[in-house]
């Protein structure tokens, strides 16, 4: 089988802006997985560097008070998407797919494709393997990141991909830079009819492996770390205890000093991709559609970092359950507006419908969030709800945090004295109207738990021999290096090409050939000019097929 990839500058199309009023809006649909609070507009952490998600939060509402509906991607995602509380569908955890236990829901991008809209996506926007393909007429799935050559690399046996550290690489080798060059491109085309672009961002989710220049900008010996309190478990019911699991995670991170390497790792990576929301706004704001384009940007859920004795997400406490959500309007949002009102992701799908002159299907949970863009201050009596697991549930309005688990144990915070939630005050006499208040939002409902999907044995690629040629110009280019990487984003290939430009794929073990199924190379040269330094690390998506492959790249530049 042969080949042949060409490389080539954009020239993005100069055609003028025809958008007017009367115009159906566009929406550029923003994930950033598992980003908490830490971001500046939020003020979670002191240290942060997100200048780029800052800017665009002010020029919109921000909503200080938002909340996932389940603390993991694949159910926050999924309800997110359907418009379907977990409570509903019973889809509560990651390894539970969505579709089987919700076969008629229309997907938020179903919807825009049944009212018109070119619908493209690319990135993490559904939970992995979940992810369908119905619903859009474009889709780029994220690929494998560079890692570091040795792991694990924060020293952590067993560790798996709860890691951290840097990466000896260019912005443009990692996929989250991909994803969002692709999305870039979308917006330099005409579309002939209104645009839903989703684009998913995958850091800062685990592992934090982003180019060194990002560990750089916060040194060590300066890390703040997050306030612990030694004895904050407690007064925790054994319910929560077992979600904090303090020998797990926070053991491990604590016994191997790790604990200042983490949140510089957690740090670095919002910083790396607070730079790809930059660029992808940056090339919104220049082009046609700058003017006529809904912008969301959405966390799926928070992350703890110790707190709690706890890290990860899945938990009921305000460091998982609390999300970044920015909306963007035009003709509606003003700039710089601040909404303390508690409110959920399950509220965007009604709430772009609104905003699109649609109407969504009538099994979509959650409330408009219209009027408090209208105006952040206007009235609002509902809180939050966040479920984790059936039957255990946060109520959270503006002051208080209420949990309730499954075996009837509670938690109560008063955010307005304790907001690191250091104090169960549950069993306070004084606040039990706060409680009946707040438990009578649990959900009526609470669906059995959905198929969970079968444990997969894992299986090792098979390889095929692998040869060809390289080409700049039509001349042979010699001394480039050719890398094949595997579905993690581990180099799994490489070749070097001879004074006619051939080269031959080695493996490190020593044996021929190259992963099957699709996969990324990079072709890397000195001799390439430097003008064109973007081609010297540059991703190429490559399908290959069962049997001897010859691979020839012809490199064409203006």
């Amino acid at each position: 089988m042969l080949r042949h990839l060409a490389c080539a500058a954009l020239l993005l199309p100069l055609w003028l802006n025809l958008t007017s009023a009367a115009d159906p809006p566009n929406v550029l649909f923003i994930a950033v997985d598992d980003l908490n609070d830490w971001v500046g507009c939020l003020g979670g952490h002191p240290q942060t560097r997100s200048p780029n998600i800052d800017r665009l939060a002010a020029q919109g509402v921000l909503f200080e008070r938002a909340y996932c509906s389940a603390p993991a991607c694949n159910p926050s995602r999924a309800s997110l998407l359907t418009g379907i509380a977990p409570s509903t569908s019973g889809v509560y955890h990651n390894n539970q797919p969505w579709r089987p236990a919700m076969p008629d829901a229309v997907t938020l991008p179903q919807f825009y494709q049944q009212n018109g809209y070119d619908v493209l996506g690319c990135g993490k926007i559904f939970h992995g393997s979940y992810r369908e393909d119905s619903g859009w007429d474009e889709y780029l799935k994220q690929t494998g990141d560079p890692k570091p050559q040795q792991l694990p690399a924060n020293g952590i046996p067993k560790t798996s991909h709860f890691d951290w550290g840097p990466v000896d690489a260019q912005d443009a080798e990692m996929s989250d830079y991909q994803m969002v060059d692709w999305a870039i491109d979308q917006l330099g085309q005409k579309h002939d009819k209104p645009l839903f672009l989703a684009c998913g961002i995958y850091r800062p989710h685990l592992p934090w492996f982003v180019p060194q220049e990002y560990f750089e900008h916060f040194p060590l010996d300066q890390i703040q770390l997050p306030q612990i309190k030694a004895d904050d478990l407690a007064d925790v019911p054994e319910a929560g205890v077992k979600i904090a699991k303090p020998n797990g995670d926070h053991k491990k991170v604590t016994s191997t000093d790790n604990y200042a390497k983490a949140v510089q790792g957690y740090l670095a990576s919002i910083e790396f991709a607070d730079a790809q929301v930059g660029r992808l706004i940056a090339a919104l704001e220049a082009s046609p559609y700058a003017d006529n384009t809904i912008i969301v940007l959405w966390g799926d859920h928070g992350w703890h970092l110790g707190e709690k004795q706890h890290w990860r997400k899945f938990s009921l406490w305000e460091e998982a359950d609390r999300v970044p959500l920015l909306i963007i309007a035009p003709g509606m949002t003003k700039p710089n507006q601040h909404c303390e009102r508690t409110v959920t992701l399950l509220d965007l799908y009604p709430t772009l419908a609104e905003l699109c002159g649609l109407t969504a299907p009538k099994v979509v949970e959650g409330q408009s969030l219209a009027p408090l863009l209208k105006d952040p201050a206007a009235a609002w009596d509902r809180p939050a709800i966040t479920t984790h697991g059936k039957n255990n549930h946060a109520v959270r309005d503006e002051r208080w945090r209420y949990i309730r688990y499954a075996d009837g144990s509670e938690e109560l915070y008063d955010h307005q004295e304790d907001p690191q939630e250091w104090t169960n005050v549950a069993e306070v006499p004084k606040n039990d109207a706060v409680k009946k208040r707040l438990a009578k939002w649990l959900p009526m409902v609470n669906a059995k738990d959905a198929e969970k999907e079968p444990a997969k044995t894992a299986k090792k690629p098979k390889l095929n021999s692998t040869s060809g040629t390289v080409t700049l110009k039509g001349q042979p280019l010699a001394g480039a290096t050719i890398t094949f990487y595997g579905g993690k984003g581990g180099t799994r290939a490489t070749g070097v090409t001879d004074e006619n430009g051939k080269y031959e794929m080695s493996t490190p073990d020593n044996r021929d050939g190259s992963p099957t199924g699709d996969f990324r190379v990079t072709i890397s040269s000195p001799k390439l000019p430097s003008r064109y330094t973007n081609l010297q690390q540059t991703f190429l998506m490559v399908k290959i097929v069962k049997g001897d492959n010859v691979l020839d790249f012809s490199l064409t530049l203006p």
